[in-house]
């Protein structure tokens, strides 16, 4: 490590902001238009955290004891679920289960937030409660951390933020052209278009399980008796199901292969269609061959086309295009948590064309879903590098200026 870095607490670094809880007792504190952040709209894949399930009001933020967090600032889980981190793109509010960090004059907001994500292992070991792991303020003062200037800090930022951008720029792509993927989809199946505005004659209305050689669910291993083990064949858990229908792979648990012969049942194969029924519902994604070899477990709905009778990216598209949406809301089990049934999952009726309008169709789409599926690599591909050049950065191992 350079001479030119010094030796420093976490805590001397940071501004650290505590997080509150609006008054819900009153309705209309809510739907505002701050938004309000909670853990699970955040993901250490992310470096910004944009969309958020609720938000409240000006008059809500002033009634209550929580803080407002700015541009840039970072928020970081502290409660439960420790260690989830963004940076914040335009003033959010937050609740109690975690903290907001604002990097102090002499250190780069960026540089912060990379440091963060360097230290997290740190902060999650020493994390303590009776209850539930908890990060406290002194969980900070506990940190030994070596900066440079902020000149070095901010050519570091520079280089890991590059990737981040690059990761963001295809996010934002992919939402576009699943925006483009759900009107082709309105258009061929709303309303029509490609056959005058009505259903055709030769179209039938059948349910998924009709068309599927499969619609199962997964199974955990440890009601088996097996145990999870450091690495092997993914398991895809419902967390590892993103909302963008992507993969979470730092979210993947591995089973060893006699395992994986032994939950027959659930291994996975390419075109599946997996789709969360336990606890966070309606996640869906389709799993390509750079998952495979995977299992899953009981919380995660598998869906495998009979391809003599339908293409799976066909099938696919009726999740895309949300048709589903609200024949599986109105049939939520509730018992412990929500969950679906395979019987709802089973009868969902989709609209089944003939061969040859699926291929017109399909030719139209499935470019779509290719390029979709080729930035989700790519991401793969620059995270796995920002995950590798970030200790060696954050240590002082690479020498930023020779980057």
């Amino acid at each position: 490590m350079a001479s030119n870095w010094e030796d420093m607490k976490f805590i001397d670094i940071i501004e650290l902001i505590g997080g509150g809880t609006p008054k819900t007792s009153i309705p209309e504190y809510w739907n505002g238009d701050i938004p309000w952040l909670s853990v699970k709209d955040f993901n250490n894949d992310n470096r910004y955290v944009y969309v958020t399930e609720k938000s409240i009001t000006t008059l809500g933020l002033q009634n209550s004891s929580t803080k407002l967090l700015r541009k840039d600032d970072i928020i970081i889980s502290a409660r439960g679920t420790v260690g989830e981190i963004a940076m914040i793109p335009f003033s959010m509010a937050f609740n109690q289960s975690c903290y907001g960090m604002r990097a102090k004059d002499f250190v780069d907001k960026t540089f912060l937030y990379y440091l963060t994500k360097f230290c997290i292992n740190k902060l999650k070991a020493i994390s303590h409660g009776s209850v539930f792991d908890t990060i406290t303020r002194d969980t900070f003062a506990n940190i030994d951390i070596c900066i440079p200037n902020i000149k070095t800090q901010q050519k570091i930022a520079k280089v890991l933020s590059a990737i981040d951008d690059k990761i963001e720029l295809n996010n934002s792509i992919n939402k576009n052209l699943e925006q483009q993927a759900q009107a082709i989809f309105k258009s061929w199946f709303v309303d029509f278009e490609p056959f005058g505005g009505t259903m055709p004659d030769f179209a039938q209305l059948v349910p998924i399980e009709k068309v599927c050689k499969i619609v199962t669910k997964g199974t955990t291993p440890t009601t088996l008796g097996f145990s999870f083990v450091n690495s092997g064949i993914n398991f895809i858990k419902a967390e590892s199901i993103l909302s963008n229908h992507s993969f979470d792979y730092n979210k993947f648990g591995y089973i060893d292969e006699i395992a994986h012969e032994k939950l027959s049942r659930s291994v996975l194969e390419s075109n599946d269609i997996v789709f969360t029924i336990a606890g966070t519902l309606g996640r869906f994604a389709i799993i390509d061959k750079d998952v495979i070899p995977a299992n899953t477990n009981q919380a995660v709905a598998i869906i495998r086309t009979d391809i003599d009778k339908i293409e799976p990216e066909y099938l696919y598209t009726f999740f895309l295009g949300n048709w589903h949406n609200n024949y599986y809301s109105k049939r939520i089990q509730q018992a412990v948590q929500a969950n679906l049934s395979l019987t709802t999952i089973k009868s969902l009726p989709i609209i089944l064309l003939s061969k040859e309008y699926r291929v017109k169709y399909l030719n139209i789409i499935e470019p779509i879903l290719k390029l979709i599926k080729h930035n989700e690599k790519e991401n793969r591909i620059l995270i796995q590098l920002r995950d590798t050049l970030l200790p060696k950065l954050m240590s002082g191992e690479i020498d930023v200026d020779k980057v």
